[in-house]
């Protein structure tokens, strides 16, 4: 008697291995894009992480839409991460739109992670939606994410007009954000340094501290930031800057 070809059940939640392609779904069966959709939603964080490891190891423009969903509400650190990871995986012209269109959200995770995102796709043609908007959003997350955004997709040109904008938050928040401003500032390089230099005499005195300490780390890369702000300090009391010493 001839028996029949079988072949090897696979687990409804099992995911290919790296170099392996998704076998093709058969009448009847789930397939494997739903599978990956409802393990990207699993309560488990290590279900989630997993398949976010899966989809990004084996991209298909099927998932992007999932992904950058996903992105907006997942709520571990290390997922969104993943996630992503798992965005980069897949061409810029499907990822770069989709990612685009989450900075218009009223969830400020939405416009924080897409931001983070797109600093990691490192595509230019994101650079006009980075706007004074997102730049000065009130959430310090989105703000700092658009910074680092900001000063990776800006072109050549446009970066003296960032440097303006990226002055104005000299001051804000606690000293993470005001860390990850100062970094952003100094990656523009010499392009910032009047904008800068301008608000080291500003009248605001932790504005005008926050653009000492920055203008010490852009000097001295190695210094703490805590150590330039006690630094600044100790100058703005003085009344003297690195143009008087």
């Amino acid at each position: 008697m001839t028996m029949p070809d079988h072949k090897p059940e696979r687990k409804p939640d099992q995911k290919p291995e790296p170099d392996q392609k998704p076998e093709p779904d058969e009448p009847g069966q789930e397939t494997y894009a739903a599978r990956a959709f409802r393990a990207l939603e699993s309560a488990g964080a290590s279900v989630r992480v997993q398949a976010a490891l899966a989809v990004g190891t084996d991209p298909d423009p099927r998932f992007v839409g999932k992904l950058v969903e996903r992105c907006a509400v997942e709520p571990e650190f290390h997922v969104r991460e993943m996630l992503t990871w798992a965005l980069t995986r897949h061409s810029p012209s499907i990822t770069v739109p989709k990612l685009v269109g989450e900075l218009r959200s009223e969830r400020a995770q939405a416009r924080s992670q897409a931001l983070h995102t797109l600093s990691k796709i490192g595509d230019g043609q994101a650079w006009p939606a980075i706007t004074r908007a997102l730049l000065t959003d009130a959430d310090d997350e989105v703000a700092r994410a658009a910074w680092r955004a900001a000063v990776v997709l800006v072109p050549e040109r446009e970066k003296p007009g960032l440097a303006a904008v990226l002055v104005t938050q000299l001051g804000r928040g606690g000293p993470e954000t005001r860390l990850s401003l100062s970094r952003a500032v100094i990656a523009l390089g010499e392009r910032m340094m009047p904008t800068l230099q301008a608000a080291m005499a500003a009248s605001d005195p932790q504005v005008r501290q926050h653009a000492i300490a920055t203008e010490r780390l852009w000097y001295d890369p190695d210094a703490g930031f805590e150590s330039a702000i006690e630094e600044a300090k100790r100058v703005a009391a003085l009344g003297t800057t690195s143009q008087d010493e």
